[in-house]
């Protein structure tokens, strides 16, 4: 079986001993083109690239995510349009893997089928469905699995050890463990070093699979988890665009930039 873009990423960084540093941007904010430049020049930095489809009744998304996604409804995007950016992308950054994030609802009123084809022909690599739990995602992701697109598994600190098993075994080549029970941005409920004791719980089940820690991940924090596969920044990134428009500064600079430092900062 030839190994996905995400599995590379992560196999390139664990030689370089390092956690894989991954991106999250709302596609289309501020605009299309603007979130296109954004994602190319992060991307020089980041290892894998989390793009949201713009949700208007978002359940885990904070108040810095929820303002991108309001900023990118609010300028027309779709998903087609969402699709046509992941395409672009793809064409100057063929090996760079993009994971869409979003919601159940969207996937289903596409079509799932439909939805999984347009994923693959523009060069989707992974799914996270926030709102699609185990065992519910069960014939979903065995979907993905034929598309060869990654299925991202979601765990959180209240998972119980037997029903981890079960997510880990029918996990892809990547899980996403959400550090504190919060929605994005919020700050971390629990020491670094008390994260990292139930992220090596979810670990020692399979060493094999790829597990990322996110939720609350910031530049202050992100040195703190270095032992983890991967980090993921999402709110700080928003947060930094949000702050960029409102004093009429580019956000392609100012987010690259920070990118850059949240790298080292892992290095």
């Amino acid at each position: 079986m030839i190994s996905s873009q995400i599995s590379l990423a992560f196999k390139k960084c664990k030689k370089e001993k390092r956690p894989a540093l991954l991106t999250y941007t709302v596609a289309g904010d501020n605009t299309k083109k603007k979130s296109l430049e954004i994602l190319n020049s992060i991307s020089n930095h980041a290892d894998i690239c989390e793009i949201g489809f713009p949700h208007n009744t978002p359940i885990a998304d904070g108040g810095q995510i929820q303002t991108s996604s309001y900023r990118a409804i609010k300028n027309g995007i779709k998903m087609q349009h969402v699709f046509e950016i992941v395409k672009m992308f793809k064409k100057n950054k063929n090996q760079k893997p993009v994971i869409l994030m979003g919601y159940f609802n969207m996937i289903f009123q596409y079509g799932e089928n439909k939805f999984l084809k347009k994923c693959k022909n523009v060069g989707v690599d992974g799914l996270i469905v926030v709102d699609l739990p185990w065992p519910d995602n069960k014939t979903f992701s065995k979907k993905c699995k034929k598309f060869s697109i990654t299925f991202v598994q979601l765990l959180s600190p209240t998972t119980s050890i037997s029903r981890m098993k079960k997510i880990v075994r029918d996990s892809h080549d990547m899980m996403y463990f959400i550090s504190t029970l919060s929605t994005t941005g919020g700050k971390l409920k629990a020491l670094p070093k008390e994260i990292l004791k139930n992220y090596n719980k979810i670990k020692k089940i399979d060493k094999s699979k790829n597990l990322v820690i996110g939720f609350g991940i910031t530049s202050k924090n992100i040195s703190a988890f270095k032992t983890a596969d991967g980090c993921v920044v999402g709110s700080e990134i928003c947060n930094k665009i949000s702050l960029s428009l409102k004093k009429k500064q580019n956000p392609v600079i100012n987010v690259s930039n920070m990118v850059k430092k949240l790298k080292k900062k892992i290095i």
